[in-house]
């Protein structure tokens, strides 16, 4: 079976990953089809960072088995996996850098330019592409320093998409931002869906609020275990959310996009 055929992006079969005494996830297990778009949700410490870097080849399961794009992480030359999986990590440093170079600068996977490496026209000419579908085309000399949160996010995205991966991957994308900074992100997102239908995408988050109108599946994280996974109008329901995180959940859907309110009492109440 060849790269472009494989209908299963990630399937992670009864994986546990241990530190020391601490077990990480236990028995985890979920399946991501080929072009899906995924949220993981959860609260702190439930597993959901765990099992991005399981699906990105960046952590070896202690038991349990992990296939990514076809290929078995152990299995496998991880560098080859990370050259077709874009990584979104907003807590990663680099140069200071503009936005262009610091786009470019993943098609060498370093953090800074690296002059003598040769990049090429077609890697310029996709990295003003990719600027411009994250909407950083007319900021594309703006220099890391002096970006907002946003603006940091949406490039971050860019430079993982500038070597073309088949899977993008987003640790917590709108950590730190305002509310137009997030709402900015979230359609930036729906476009690349749009732009680019054979990409699968998984994103983590902490909230509801932060799920894009165009994720086809949730999947739940709870103590190192999954909860709930599948399609987003069968899984994303105020029973789970309460079962997720210990309250009892009113769930609102308005223009393709989720919002939870707790039904106890509000502060100071009864």
């Amino acid at each position: 079976m060849t790269e472009n055929t494989v209908s299963t992006a990630v399937d992670i079969d009864d994986v546990t990953v241990r530190r020391g005494p601490h077990t990480l996830v236990g028995h985890f297990s979920v399946t991501i089809p080929t072009g899906t778009h995924w949220a993981v949700l959860g609260p702190n410490g439930a597993g959901k960072s765990t099992m991005l870097k399981l699906a990105g080849g960046r952590l070896y399961p202690t038991t349990g088995s992990v296939r990514i794009l076809g290929r078995t992480v152990g299995r496998t030359d991880v560098r080859e996996l990370h050259r077709i999986i874009g990584y979104v990590d907003p807590r990663q440093r680099f140069d200071d850098l503009e936005a262009r170079e610091l786009v470019l600068s993943g098609v060498s996977a370093s953090n800074g330019l690296l002059r003598r490496f040769g990049y090429t026209a077609g890697d310029r000419a996709r990295t003003e592409e990719l600027l411009d579908l994250v909407g950083m085309g007319d900021r594309a000399d703006r220099r890391w320093h002096e970006m907002s949160q946003g603006e940091k996010a949406r490039t971050l995205t860019a430079r993982a998409l500038v070597t073309e991966p088949q899977m993008l991957l987003l640790d917590e994308p709108s950590t730190g931002l305002d509310l137009p900074g997030r709402e900015i992100l979230l359609r930036v997102i729906d476009d690349l869906r749009a732009a680019l239908p054979d990409l699968t995408t998984v994103l983590v988050t902490h909230h509801v609020e932060e799920i894009a109108a165009s994720t086809t599946d949730v999947l739940m994280v709870r103590d190192g275990g999954v909860l709930a996974s599948g399609p987003v109008d069968e899984v994303l329901t105020a029973g789970n959310l309460g079962r997720l995180y210990g309250i009892e959940v009113s769930l609102q859907r308005v223009r393709g996009r989720w919002f939870a309110f707790s039904e106890g009492p509000g502060p100071g109440g009864d």
